[in-house]
């Protein structure tokens, strides 16, 4: 193998060190092929004139020689560097195509999360607005099944025709403070038209219901702003409580006292009618706008004469109920004896 002088020098710099061709080619990373190749001035084996230069300069600084002394030493031998232009348009179509390729990627990874993200937003929208919908269908209806509400129409006529039977009127009942329970079978001055017998033991209860037998209704002091009255009844039918009205209040109904099971929890509506029997445990009834409902307790009309009304019922024994009667009969019967002692005289 022919040796150029150039090759000849960096051999035996890498003979002095001790260094095999393997051993170069494992520092420097250049194949053992274009070594030889270096050593023996076979520069056609290398890649082009610029790998040349750069080869032989790595070779040189690896064995410990000048590089840029021993290339302008051969400087004749060693081929110029010619541009090559072959090798731009080469690596900028490579990077043009790794340019395409990652935005290639980039736009079906966009495109790939636009629609996830859409997709979510979708069902989002779907459950927020469709559920809250069906969530405000369902509160807008009232539950029914604690109490009996029915809608009768004209019932605000006949919430008004038992008030007048009653001998009541609701906006005379409202300037009463003290609260009323009208009899009946009462006039308006408090006398008995019947002769005093069995008072309040008939009437017409509000939608046309006719009032129970035996049932007297008497104020029983109040509680703070709740107006307590007292039922008696003497029969063993339960005593009905019925609410009727003729347009929005806000009412509440719990079993036995204002802090008792709800019964009734929201506003009510022109016609609505609200019916309860009344236990021994009593009942707590509460209208927002009194001037909106009628309260009627064994067809007789209570109230308590204010805006918002507050009503404690509590059953109790009908003897009181059976001694107002015999008194008035008693008292009817004086006033029969007197007028036939002056028919006598």
């Amino acid at each position: 193998m022919v040796v150029s002088d150039l090759g000849q020098q960096l051999k035996e710099a890498r003979l002095a060190r001790g260094l095999s061709l393997d051993d170069v080619q494992e520092m420097t990373k250049i194949r053992k092929r274009y070594l030889e190749a270096i050593e023996s001035g076979d520069y056609k084996v290398l890649p082009g004139s610029f790998y040349v230069r750069a080869f032989i300069k790595t070779y040189a600084e690896t064995v410990g020689v000048d590089a840029d002394e021993l290339l302008t030493e051969h400087k004749q031998q060693v081929p110029d560097v010619d541009p090559e232009p072959t090798m731009e348009p080469v690596l900028q179509k490579r990077r043009s195509s790794r340019v395409a390729e990652r935005n290639s990627k980039w736009l079906s990874t966009t495109l790939m999360w636009s629609f996830a993200v859409l997709i979510l937003v979708v069902i989002y929208m779907y459950f927020a607005v469709w559920g809250k919908n069906t969530d405000q269908a369902k509160g807008d209806q009232p539950d029914p099944t604690p109490v009996t509400d029915v809608r009768q129409e004209g019932s605000t006529n006949n919430a008004g025709k038992a008030a007048g039977q009653n001998g009541t009127d609701g906006t005379a009942a409202g300037d009463n403070p003290g609260g009323t329970a009208t009899p009946p079978n009462a006039s308006s001055d408090g006398v008995n038209t019947d002769g005093g017998t069995n008072a309040g033991n008939e009437g017409t209860g509000t939608g046309g219901e006719t009032g129970q037998q035996g049932v007297v209704v008497t104020p029983d002091g109040k509680e703070g702003s709740t107006t307590k009255f007292l039922v008696q009844a003497s029969g063993s039918e339960p005593v009905k409580v019925v609410i009727t009205a003729s347009g929005k209040s806000w009412v509440e109904v719990r079993k036995g006292d204002r802090r008792g099971e709800k019964l009734y929890y929201e506003n009510t509506s022109e016609g609505d009618v609200l019916t309860y029997d009344l236990g021994p445990e009593g009942l707590y009834v509460k209208s927002g706008a009194s001037s909106n409902t009628v309260i009627t307790v064994g067809g007789q009309v209570v109230t308590d004469g204010k805006s918002t009304t507050k009503i404690q019922l509590n059953l109790g024994t009908a003897d009181s109920g059976s001694t107002s009667g015999d008194q008035g009969t008693a008292g009817n019967g004086e006033a029969d004896g007197a007028g036939d002692q002056g028919g006598e005289g």
